[in-house]
């Protein structure tokens, strides 16, 4: 099975990163105007949920258009059990973070695309109990019930 449009998407943009200073990722910038967001100028604004709404966005699906992490707690329909491409939210200190499920490591860590790791798009761990919810959109058929890929498998686009 290949990924869905909007993960494949997403995949584009790995190593995108803030730059420092008054100058600021013109990428990140289309990504707020994308959520309907365009009044925030700059790239050191969190920008997670305008990455998430800026994929989906791009292929079609309309977002949470909302810069709040935790705003896709209620958007789309909720998963169960994580599945590739679903939306993860997570509970941190002061917020929250969302992005893109590829996987699995070998920990059991859930493999996370998303923007703002790190100030930038990559692909990174994160544990399960952090996991708020796991969400699609609502206009897209299920995914197949089955296990997530590990490891580098997860880590590449999954084609079958």
């Amino acid at each position: 099975m290949s990924d869905p449009a909007w993960l494949a998407e997403a995949r584009k943009y790995i190593g995108t990163r803030e730059i420092k200073g008054a100058t600021h990722e013109p990428k990140i910038l289309a990504w707020w105007k994308a959520i309907r967001r365009g009044g925030i100028k700059d790239d050191e604004t969190p920008w997670c949920a305008a990455f998430v709404g800026g994929m989906l966005e791009a292929v079609g699906v309309i977002s949470s258009r909302f810069e709040g992490a935790q705003s896709y707690l209620s958007w789309g329909v909720p998963l169960q059990e994580p599945a590739v491409g679903c939306i993860v939210v997570l509970g941190r200190a002061g917020g929250g973070h969302v992005a893109f499920c590829v996987g699995q490591d070998n920990w059991g860590n859930l493999l996370l695309l998303g923007g703002n790791q790190g100030d930038e798009v990559n692909i990174s761990a994160f544990a399960r109990g952090r996991v708020l919810g796991y969400r699609w959109p609502t206009a897209v058929p299920l995914p197949p019930p089955g296990p997530l890929l590990v490891g580098q498998a997860a880590l590449s686009r999954s084609e079958a």
